[in-house]
């Protein structure tokens, strides 16, 4: 983009306020099925060792509909880095992963995010001047690198939830905080999640909701009385995983057709025979635009077609869509008058 379109470029706010944002997460499982990113630990170090892999997911999701390119800072806070003894690497690559979003949200014109998540240190009121540093420092970085917005996401407690917002709205910049709901539907503080959500609209946080651990099924439900709850913009963005009722969270699914699993339950490496079609991702986006949920998109799992659908489901026709399934000129299935008529007759016995 050249400065003059730079400086036109909308903000999230003024973007929403207009209609549905798209904003594609889930780069730690679709990077580990690539082989360049360690399920369990989950560092990021793929930043480091293959910027050229995170810019190229990166723009995958713009092209099928991503309007935000989310720096790739997800567990790369001091904590996760200490516990894997590579503390040394936090500033480095916190820079390299900012650095990479912002060249694909330039080029683009999409909106670059920086991006602050759970510690799983935090434990309550006692723990807020642990996890606080770690926020600023993280946060700091990102407004150097000119971030547009601030994503905190995953906060299974609301109590941390609030320090990233108090965090992120030192900054001046937008405060997108989204809460993760695992089996039992409230906050491990015990708060429904309509009730957290009020909470950090009134701690400043420009944009409220929920993301990861639960898929359409299990989080659609929550989001009417978040919605009803608070004046702010609302965000879902699930997992593409069929989570259900009995089994609400992608942690706590099972799989009754093969139990000799490594970790004795599918999460997280054994999770594809629960995946959500593209169709799915598309009906969850419909009703939940209905509902007026406008900050929209997918998180751990997603890949490209998940997002495009998305988009496609909220009226939309990313430059992917060109390629979007048309199955009338296929062979046996399609309906091309000039397919040979026995092949389309052999497709019963396909």
């Amino acid at each position: 983009m050249d400065q003059e379109a730079t400086a036109a470029k909308q903000g999230l706010l003024e973007r929403l306020d207009e209609g549905p944002v798209i904003c594609a997460e889930g780069y730690l499982f679709e990077l580990e099925r690539r082989g360049y990113l360690q399920a369990g630990a989950f560092f990021p170090e793929v930043v480091l060792e293959h910027p050229e892999l995170v810019a190229s997911l990166h723009r995958e999701f713009v092209h099928a509909g991503s309007d935000v390119v989310e720096a790739f800072t997800y567990y790369a806070h001091r904590e996760k880095l200490r516990l894997i003894d590579k503390e040394e690497l936090l500033e480095k690559l916190n820079r390299q992963a900012l650095a990479i979003a912002k060249g694909v949200a330039q080029e683009s014109g999409s909106l670059l995010a920086g991006d602050i998540c759970n510690t799983n240190v935090f434990t309550g009121e006692e723990s807020k001047d642990t996890v606080r540093p770690m926020f600023e420092e993280q946060v700091g970085w990102a407004l150097e690198a000119g971030a547009d917005f601030i994503i905190g996401e995953t906060f299974a407690f609301a109590g941390e939830a609030l320090v990233a917002t108090e965090v992120i709205k030192q900054t001046g910049l937008p405060a997108v905080i989204t809460l993760a709901v695992h089996k039992q539907p409230e906050t491990r503080e015990g708060w429904a999640p309509e009730e957290a959500c009020k909470r950090l609209e009134a701690a400043g946080a420009d944009v409220v909701g929920l993301n990861c651990i639960r898929g359409p099924q299990t989080m659609l439900p929550m989001l009417g009385a978040i919605r009803e709850a608070v004046s702010v913009h609302v965000a879902a963005l699930p997992v593409p995983y069929r989570t259900t009722g009995h089994e609400p969270s992608f942690q706590s699914l099972t799989d009754a057709d093969y139990e000799p699993l490594p970790e004795g339950r599918p999460f997280p490496t054994a999770l594809d025979p629960f995946t959500c079609n593209r169709y799915e991702i598309a009906d969850f986006a419909r009703e939940a635009h209905e509902l007026g949920v406008n900050y929209l998109g997918v998180c751990c799992g997603a890949a490209p077609h998940h997002i495009r659908s998305m988009a496609e489901a909220l009226g939309r026709t990313p430059p992917a869509s060109r390629y979007s399934a048309d199955m009338s000129k296929h062979a046996y299935l399609g309906t091309d008058e000039r397919l040979k008529d026995e092949n389309r007759a052999y497709a019963r016995e396909l």
